[in-house]
């Protein structure tokens, strides 16, 4: 590209010199006329002058406008006004219709069944794309179509984390002129209660969809005279294009977060899901959970456009889990068998009014789901619960492998996959089975007696749970009311479309055909992450605890074809003064027993001891609260059966009141109040009793998203190294991939470097839950001699590496925390 430039600007020149009077006109190498290239370059410039002034005068209007509405409060109260007025009238009309209805009771029942039109799929017309579902109307505004101004996209993990940074930009200068929207799913945003009550974000994406495909629908069938209308489908109230607009601009106005804007949402009387993305175009810093950014049909759907814009990625540690858990897919055997019967009832029943296309594409599902179950090793026609499995195990397939043994190489599934989409099917199948899927609602009448089988089939899946003693199946059955199965397996059959290099799928036979299972595992994240770096102007990966920042660099940019020259790495200290913060590796304990948490040695009783006496030393020394991180939930119930049966718990107790990590997510809140309540209750008391030890799991609810801040978390301990599990079928599989396509670095196997890491960050994220604002202090403890590695010791963040303390012997270690004590109590 380099050289064409400099060869156009080398001719430029010769053709310059050789405009002289008296000589025949040059040609330039094309064959054109010296005047003719000059005009046009003369139009380029015009035209391109004439694009920047229309653009000058969109954005002055949109300015314009926005003052307007800032300040005029008249406005809002005339929107108000007209809403109330629009809600009087629909009240009327609704008493008006109620009344002319009165004593037509068998219209009613006719109308009833009518309504089951809404369960046929609509004539699929054609494999290629050629309508796209925009939920807007052709006669739309023209502003709609404004040109995206420069922009930042501002991404995190949750929701939670999105509306701390949009508080922060309220209270900032630059709150009252920034225009900043905030995007997030329709779980989130739906203000329609009656959507909102299915509850599966699947079915709540399905369910709304239908409803704006009814309001577009309406227009068409009123305009057909004097036939009767089939379909009466509910449209929603809340999406109003001319209320969506209002919202829209209320959003530019002002800074909000996604609460805000819900109550905006009701209080108007508009969509905040579609009004926010109304929004897009004109915003300036747009705020979004970074899973709908990296989706690439989510992306889309929201009008998010990465073309010359600025992306920050905040929270960013675990953004390679995040985008291999977005592109990966799971079903289960008997999801699988569940889907199959319910499809081949719906295709029965609805046989004589389905179009010849739909049939051909609802039997290659059905052959799909076939072919799928008989590679679990079971069949369609019989309950999987009953159905054992022949040789256990897992096994790991490429995709082409797996197709070629499944026997559906034949099909494509890219258009199986896009009538999904199209057709809506797993929705129709889902009103379906909720009309038709209880034991009274089954009928069997000539035409489908014999499907009398597979029905039984499905009411022994519906009635498994009324029987005693069967909770597997009780669970099951909550599984498959929740979301149609078929939902799921849409998601399996799109991972397939995956090129074959960059992933795999497992094939998990346990026990029964139900529950083994079949997994997509995508190996490769750069694919999917790849149209970003290429898109935009910058994208900046950012997080409080990013080491080691090597995967990042290897796994995401440079597989994804970004120039090393492009890549900024940037790391700065923490906020908190040096002496603030005291990290000790710890080799060895009281009893100068090595500390090493291997596998081998772990379980062993003198390794728990001494883990115990360790813990009773700090006790005694560190006020407040004390957080003990386990690498797993098995050994942390390992070890405190063990103190408790030695009595070292008992001792323990007198200092420090004890708390467990729970495994349910509902109970995180609970324990988290409560001890934070104990150590209230001590630091006020001065008793003998100093605080709480909280014992916590790596990976678990309180390594991540959880501050310990204060007195919650005066000391961290880390027992042993949270190496994964490397005997995991997924996991061995990414290790040789790793070391088929990424390079050696410095003498190291890629596969050894992936599972360092994966330590790492582990413990770089729990040990950074201590330190939390500027006059935070804590001590750190990790309990491990190979924390001393050089390779392993890089891995610790720079401001906690910078000061951390290897002590050989416990004594030396246990007199730097009692000078810590020492300093606080003088402090206080």
């Amino acid at each position: 590209r380099l050289l064409a430039l400099e060869d156009g600007g080398r001719e430029g020149k010769e053709r310059l010199t050789s405009a002289e009077p008296g000589r025949p006109e040059r040609k330039d190498a094309a064959g054109e006329p010296d005047w003719v290239t000059a005009f046009v370059q003369k139009k380029e410039e015009r035209d391109m002058v004439d694009r920047l002034k229309e653009e000058q005068i969109r954005r002055k209007k949109r300015e314009d406008r926005l003052e307007k509405i800032r300040h005029n409060v008249q406005l809002k109260y005339a929107a108000k006004r007209k809403r109330s007025e629009e809600d009087e009238t629909k009240r009327l009309l609704q008493l008006s219709k109620e009344v002319l209805s009165e004593g037509a009771g068998v219209d009613v029942l006719e109308q009833l069944d009518h309504n089951e039109e809404e369960l046929i799929l609509a004539e699929y017309e054609s494999d290629d794309e050629k309508k796209v579902v925009s939920g807007l109307d052709d006669d739309d505004d023209d502003d709609l179509e404004e040109e995206h101004v420069t922009k930042i996209y501002y991404c995190s993990r949750t929701h939670s984390q999105l509306s701390q940074f949009v508080h922060e930009v309220q209270k900032s200068p630059f709150g009252k002129d920034t225009r900043l929207v905030s995007l997030g799913s329709r779980q989130n945003l739906c203000v329609n209660e009656e959507v909102r009550r299915l509850g599966a974000l699947q079915l709540i994406n399905d369910r709304c969809m239908e409803m704006q495909k009814s309001k577009h629908e309406k227009k068409s069938d009123e305009e057909v005279e004097g036939k009767k209308r089939r379909v009466s489908r509910t449209v929603c109230p809340f999406y109003s294009y001319e209320q969506m607009q209002f919202l829209r601009d209320e959003v530019l106005v002002e800074v909000k977060d996604i609460e805000q804007l819900v109550a905006l949402g009701r209080e108007t009387k508009a969509c905040p899901y579609y009004g926010s993305r109304y929004a897009i175009p004109a915003a300036q810093l747009v705020v979004l959970p970074y899973q709908m950014l990296l989706h690439e049909p989510t992306r889309s759907a929201a009008g998010i456009k990465l073309k010359d814009q600025i992306v920050i990625i905040d929270e960013a540690h675990n953004l390679i889990d995040t985008i291999t858990c977005i592109h990966s897919a799971e079903v289960s055997g008997s999801q699988l068998c569940c889907a199959h019967s319910q499809l081949l009832q719906y295709m029965e029943r609805y046989r004589k009014r389905l179009k010849a296309k739909n049939l051909m594409y609802i039997k290659q599902i059905l052959y799909l789901l076939e072919r799928f179950v008989a590679t679990l090793g079971g069949n369609v026609n019989q309950n999987p619960s009953c159905q054992a499995v022949s040789q256990p195990g897992t096994v790991l397939k490429s995709i082409n492998d797996f197709l070629f043994q499944s026997q559906i190489d034949n099909i494509n599934l890219f258009k199986v996959q896009r009538y999904c989409e199209k057709s809506l099917i797993s929705r129709k199948l889902f009103g379906f089975v909720e009309r038709y899927g209880g034991p009274a609602a089954v009928k069997t009448n000539k035409e489908n007696q014999k499907l009398v089988g597979l029905q039984n089939f499905l009411l022994t899946l519906q009635q498994g749970s009324d029987k005693e003693g069967d909770p597997p199946v009780e669970a099951e059955n909550d599984q498959l009311r929740s979301a149609s199965p078929l939902m799921q397996i849409e998601g399996f059959l799109s991972a397939l479309t995956n090129a074959n290099q960059d992933g795999r799928v497992i094939l998990n036979k346990q026990g029964t055909v139900g529950q083994s299972s079949l997994k997509f595992l995508l190996l490769n994240p750069a694919v999917h992450f790849a149209k970003v770096v290429e898109e935009c102007r910058a994208v900046i990966i950012a997080g409080g605890t990013m080491q080691p920042v090597a995967d990042f660099r290897e796994q995401l940019l440079s597989c994804a074809g970004v120039d090393p020259a492009r890549v900024v790495e940037f790391s700065c200290g923490h906020v908190i003064p040096p002496e603030n913060i005291l990290p000790i590796i710890l080799c060895s304990g009281p009893s100068n027993q090595q500390l090493e948490f291997t596998y081998q040695t772990r379980d062993l009783p003198q390794m728990m001891d001494e883990t115990g006496r360790i813990l009773c030393n700090l006790c005694n020394v560190v006020p407040g609260g004390v957080v003990c991180f386990f690498p797993s939930y098995e050994y942390e119930k390992q070890v405190f059966a063990h103190w408790e049966k030695t009595g070292l718990l008992t001792r323990l107790a007198t200092k420090k009141k004890i708390f467990q990590e729970p495994k349910k997510a509902n109970q995180v809140e609970q324990v988290l109040v409560e001890y934070a309540k104990c150590i209230k209750r001590c630091s006020q008391a001065g008793g003998q009793m100093t605080g709480a030890l909280l014992l916590s799991v790596v990976g678990g609810k309180m390594s991540e998203g959880i501050n310990f801040s204060d007195d919650l978390g005066r000391c961290v301990i880390m027992v042993g190294m949270p190496y994964p599990n490397i005997k995991s079928p997924e996991l061995q599989e990414k290790m040789t991939w790793l070391d088929k396509t990424m390079p050696r670095a410095a003498g190291q196997a890629p596969s050894k470097v992936l599972i360092e890491n994966l330590c790492m960050k582990a413990v770089n994220q729990s040990i950074g839950r201590a330190i939390r604002h500027q006059k935070d202090f804590a001590s750190i403890l990790l309990l491990d001699h190979r924390y001393t590695r050089p390779a392993i010791f890089n891995k610790l963040p720079q401001w906690i590496r910078e000061r951390t303390q290897v002590k050989p012997a416990f004594g030396s270690a246990f007199a730097e925390l009692r000078k810590v004590r020492t300093c606080i109590l003088c402090t206080a």
